[in-house]
């Protein structure tokens, strides 16, 4: 992490526009809180990325609040939606400076941009569809782009992709298990069962009809849960019998369910969900 850290800040020197690739469903805790610091003089752009994935009233109310920092764009990487707008936004950034250019007879000055965001919040999928080539490898998982290369997105534009980087310290348990939910922490260093367990108390707040639709769980299905001394221990048991999470015995496999549960939050089955609220 420190040595891609000092690797930006001896790169952003050469940098005319910052791209920071947001995660839409949790814009704070996507966030790494030094790259404000590393970037605080350049001209910036913001991306709420996956936005197909989280809810879209709370999306508008987060482009909102970051667009009197920045411009914000909202994007998905995998449909392409608002990929468009983003070089778009590049030249509107730039038109000052590339007429300051022409001026001293510097026609065709490439615009140099750096996209910085955390492992896993699509990277990769974003440079392949602003370049409209398959320039790098994509992977739902974290830690795929490994080293920082240079993708020409348009004639005059030029893109630095970096690795993500997160940062040393969480500010707060809410903060790390927003990004274990959305699979930024690798699942192979994670207790599954308790991150899907505080998913699935979280979505029963302020999403329980998403899981009650999914799972085809009735409303006396539920209240059954209820009863119990751990509700949502109890619903994940469920969901495991309604899914055949099921071993030897006729007991349920904590761990088989715990990964339905993550992976149609994280691949949108469950609808579109926002954790954080402006």
């Amino acid at each position: 992490m420190q040595k891609t850290k000092r690797q930006i800040a001896e790169d952003i020197k050469v940098i005319d526009v910052v791209i920071e690739l947001l995660d839409s469903r949790i814009p704070l805790s996507s966030r790494n809180p030094d790259i404000g610091e590393i970037t605080k003089n350049k001209k910036k752009i913001i991306l709420l990325n996956k936005a197909d994935l989280a809810d879209e009233a709370i999306t508008k109310k987060w482009q909102e609040k970051l667009s009197k920092e920045a411009p914000c764009l909202l994007t998905d990487s995998n449909s392409g939606k608002g990929i468009d707008k983003v070089s778009k936004k590049i030249d509107e950034l730039m038109k000052e400076e590339k007429e300051r250019q022409m001026a001293r007879g510097r026609i065709n000055k490439t615009i140099r941009v750096m996209i910085l965001g955390i492992p896993n919040v699509g990277k990769s999928s974003f440079i392949n569809r602003i370049s409209k080539k398959k320039s790098l490898e994509v992977a739902n998982r974290p830690g795929v782009t490994r080293q920082k290369q240079w993708i020409r997105i348009r004639n005059n534009q030029e893109l630095l992709d970096t690795p993500g980087v997160l940062w040393p310290k969480f500010e707060s348990e809410e903060v790390s298990l927003n990004l274990a939910f959305t699979g930024t922490i690798k699942d192979d260093i994670l207790q599954l069962t308790e991150i899907a367990y505080e998913l699935l108390k979280r979505l029963m707040v302020g999403y329980s009809k998403n899981i009650l639709d999914r799972y085809k769980i009735s409303e006396t299905e539920l209240e059954e849960t209820k009863s119990s001394s751990n509700p949502i221990y109890e619903l994940m048991q469920l969901i495991a019998r309604k899914r055949g999470a099921i071993v030897s015995g006729g007991r349920t496999d904590d761990e088989k369910v715990s990964r339905i549960i993550l992976e149609d939050f994280r691949s949108g089955k469950l609808g579109r969900i926002s954790l954080e609220k402006p």
